[in-house]
């Protein structure tokens, strides 16, 4: 049998047993080139990930 409950759950006290689930915030860091990028991601605008690892070879807007 599946669960049946006794009596109405009001809306204050779903709402309240739910009030902790949510969507973290983005954490941005800056990198070595002074771009703001999110961390343990690629830097879009350099490219690397680390100060010594380079990943992407990344394409200016004047080209």
């Amino acid at each position: 049998m599946g669960a049946c409950p006794k009596n109405k759950v009001s809306k204050l006290r779903g709402r309240t047993r739910r009030a902790h689930i949510k969507v973290a915030p983005v954490t941005l860091t800056k990198c070595h080139c002074g771009a703001t990028k999110e961390a343990h991601r690629v830097c879009p605008k350099c490219g690397d990930y680390r100060k010594d690892v380079h990943v992407l070879d990344v394409k200016s807007k004047e080209e």
